[in-house]
């Protein structure tokens, strides 16, 4: 008991003699005895709490990890979904944008071609019976669209369709090996044939078979669609390709090259179908603008020009006339004629030249009149020596 009493007796004197401290400090403020101790002690304590802080706050927060873990969780699965989101957002964007990119290139070349088109996009790639290289667009026969019509891009030609549905139709591309079209050189008009040459093709080249074995080919000529009867199945003047190797082909009928298409079949999405082809066909109108190095079509060879004449003209040179060419030419075969005959005569009898003479004098043509004299003086000066002349023989025989 008696420690117990104590030790109240003790704890409240030191509270008593703590809140007079306390009550005297507070009054002084800053002139109080205690700032020197308060200093100290608070630089003591302040370090001790630093140094506990320390040690106690990583385990701390470890706590609060724990116990807030399912909130982060939600957290950072609500930013994931609004990530992915705003990812799916961009790139439907840049898709719609690209797409209108390739549909306006698509309008505005159909429109130079005069082409009615109907819009489509490529929904699937997949083979069908026949055919191993067919995509599927998803218009039909709901939007006009029919078989053996002109498919085509931005780009060219594409290929055609061979099976419509009445929402969707199929399209063999003009890659695959069972697909053949009508093609012309561009600036000219030799015709050939193009060919697809299937997936196993290299750098996904087409064949063209030009039927004039002596027409002009040459590495970086352009090709265009030749067109079939009323447009089906391939329009007229759809860019098709560049020709990039040409074969040699010694004592065939045809020649053979091997051209890179303008349309990037690997990425096909917006395609067009020529419901409608034009009246006339646009010819080269629709091909791109030619590179630096594009290969022009040979002009025609003009006929050999005859060799200048040494004489020196006083006027104007005028070509000669067929007519004046085909006389020159007589004139000089009948000097070749009358110099043979002479070298004959020469070798033959007096008698026998007279009559050989006789028989091939040329017969006269008749006149259709009299000639006109050059000069009126002219003829009668020559009447009238030829009329002296009689005179004189007459006189002499009288």
């Amino acid at each position: 008991m008696r420690d117990t009493r104590r030790a109240r007796l003790i704890l409240g004197l030191l509270l008593a003699a703590a809140l007079v401290l306390i009550t005297i400090d507070h009054r002084q403020r800053d002139d109080s005895l205690f700032e020197p101790v308060r200093g100290a002690a608070a630089s003591l304590f302040g370090a001790a709490e630093e140094a506990g802080t320390s040690v106690v706050r990583p385990v701390g927060d470890f706590v609060d990890t724990f116990a807030s873990a399912g909130e982060y969780k939600r957290q950072i699965a609500a930013v994931r979904a609004e990530n992915s989101r705003l990812r799916q957002e961009l790139t439907a964007q840049t898709l719609d944008r690209q797409r209108s990119a390739e549909l306006t290139k698509m309008l505005g070349l159909s429109g130079l071609g005069g082409y009615r088109v109907v819009a489509a996009q490529v929904i699937a790639r997949r083979g069908v019976p026949g055919f191993e290289e067919a995509v599927e667009i998803d218009a039909g026969s709901g939007d006009g669209v029919r078989s053996e019509m002109t498919v085509l891009n931005g780009d060219g030609l594409v290929g055609r369709v061979v099976h419509t549905g009445p929402g969707t139709s199929t399209v063999v591309l003009l890659t695959d090996p069972a697909s053949t079209a009508g093609a012309r050189l561009e600036g000219g008009n030799e015709v050939g044939v193009v060919t697809g040459l299937g997936r196993a093709a290299e750098s996904r080249l087409i064949r063209l078979r030009l039927l004039d074995s002596a027409g002009p080919l040459a590495v970086g000529r352009r090709i265009v669609s030749f067109g079939s009867e009323h447009g089906v199945p391939y329009a007229p003047g759809v860019p098709v390709g560049v020709i990039e190797r040409v074969e040699p082909t010694p004592g065939e009928l045809t020649r053979v090259a091997y051209a890179k298409p303008f349309v990037d079949f690997a990425s096909l999405d917006v395609v067009g179908v020529v419901v409608k082809a034009p009246q006339r066909d646009p010819r080269d109108a629709m091909l791109p603008p030619p590179p630096r190095n594009h290969v022009r079509a040979p002009a025609p060879s003009a006929p050999p020009s005859a060799p200048p004449s040494r004489e020196p003209s006083s006027g104007p040179s005028v070509s000669p006339s067929p007519s004046a060419t085909a006389r020159e030419e007589g004139r000089r075969e009948r000097k070749r004629r009358q110099r043979d005959e002479q070298g004959e005569e020469a070798q033959r009898p007096g008698a026998a030249r007279a009559h050989a003479r006789h028989q091939r004098a040329p017969a006269r043509r008749p006149h259709a009149g009299p000639r006109r004299p050059a000069h009126p003086r002219a003829h009668d000066k020559r009447d009238g020596r030829t009329g002296g002349h009689r005179q004189d023989r007459a006189g002499g025989r009288t």
